[in-house]
């Protein structure tokens, strides 16, 4: 086996004057380290450069899978908010009581029927948003939701059950205080 001086020398890409001077250098160089003149450093030195290199890439490309992952997590939860929201959606029917919230600070008017507004407002219901449409959901499915990403949530009441002590259940309310 030949060595890969003898193999450079036969195909020509170096000649015989440069071999010389290849091995007169790296002989003064091992000389030159004995005798103590020459620090091992330059060799050693570009060890320590190329190893601190590696440690900065392995560093970089940690963080760089760690943001790929949150990315990857937050795809998975809308994915998973968007496909709760599908199936439990209940279908809203043009009524013609106006229910009104708000979204990112401006008011908006969704219209329903009476018993979804009484639900609404009962807590049974919850208005949430996905692809600048709102839909109505189930209180329990907006729980959910609001766990994984509160931003789609828009309205969702703390659950009233009828109460049977109510000391105003006996006086009428006048269809005019209905806003």
């Amino acid at each position: 086996m030949k060595s890969l001086q003898e193999q450079l020398l036969g195909v020509g890409l170096v000649d015989k004057k440069k071999v010389k001077k290849l091995k007169a250098e790296t002989l003064q160089n091992k000389q030159k380290i004995k005798k103590g003149k020459m620090a091992a450093t330059d060799e050693s030195g570009r060890q320590e450069v190329l190893k601190q290199q590696r440690l900065e890439k392995a560093e970089k490309d940690r963080a760089l899978n760690l943001e790929r992952q949150k990315l990857a997590e937050q795809k998975a939860i809308q994915g998973q908010i968007r496909q709760m929201i599908e199936q439990n959606r209940i279908r809203k029917e043009d009524g013609d009581i106006a229910y009104h919230f708000t979204d990112a600070k401006k008011v908006k008017k969704l219209y329903i029927r009476q018993s979804m507004h009484d639900d609404l407002s009962r807590g049974r219901l919850a208005i949430v948003k996905l692809d600048q449409q709102y839909e109505l959901v189930p209180e329990p499915v907006a729980i959910k939701i609001n766990e994984r990403d509160p931003s789609y949530v828009l309205v969702c009441n703390n659950r009233v059950e009828s109460i049977e002590d109510d000391p105003y259940a006996d006086f009428q309310i006048p269809d005019d205080l209905m806003w």
